[in-house]
């Protein structure tokens, strides 16, 4: 009976620790049935429900797209609401820390219509938080692993980006 008791109560804690590593957000917009862009790949039509297991921190761009509608282009970061089961799951076991944040349930946007003067380009607009420090200085690595930057510049910057807001 014992044995039994220990499984069980293990298999719930690891069940409770890898449900708290994913987060779940419902894309909806204001005309329905936009195409949904994540990242530049189209994953379906709004309402759309997207779940992945990134770590805090991390950004996806959206794209919505609809005829006779201006295409709309946000980002949604993973810092948006804390997952009280994550810290939980982080006090037994270290690694859940990475999965403390989650994003918002909802994100609702309206599209706006075409205008005969209107060019089809898509208006970024940033209605969600802007790119995270880690976002930036992957950014930054990147433009220096490619030779885009001297180790100076990225030096200069990297130390910019750090001080912003402390």
């Amino acid at each position: 009976m014992k044995k039994i008791t220990r499984y069980t109560s293990l298999f719930l804690a690891l069940s409770i620790l890898l449900a708290s590593c994913s987060s779940t957000t419902l894309i909806q917009s204001n005309p329905t049935q936009a195409k949904v862009y994540l990242n530049s790949e189209l994953v379906g039509e709004t309402p759309y429900r997207h779940t992945d297991s990134k770590i805090v921190g991390s950004s996806m761009v959206v794209k919505l797209e609809k005829e006779g509608f201006k295409p709309f282009v946000t980002t949604i970061t993973k810092d948006e609401q804390v997952d009280v089961g994550a810290i939980i799951g982080g006090l037994f076991v270290v690694v859940p820390f990475l999965w403390t944040m989650k994003y918002q349930p909802v994100h609702n946007y309206e599209l706006q219509l075409l205008t005969a003067g209107d060019e089809f380009r898509p208006e970024v607009q940033t209605i969600q938080n802007p790119k995270s420090k880690a976002d930036k200085l992957r950014e930054l690595k990147q433009l220096l692993d490619e030779n885009i930057i001297t180790t100076s510049e990225f030096e200069k910057e990297k130390a910019k980006v750090l001080d912003l807001n402390e």
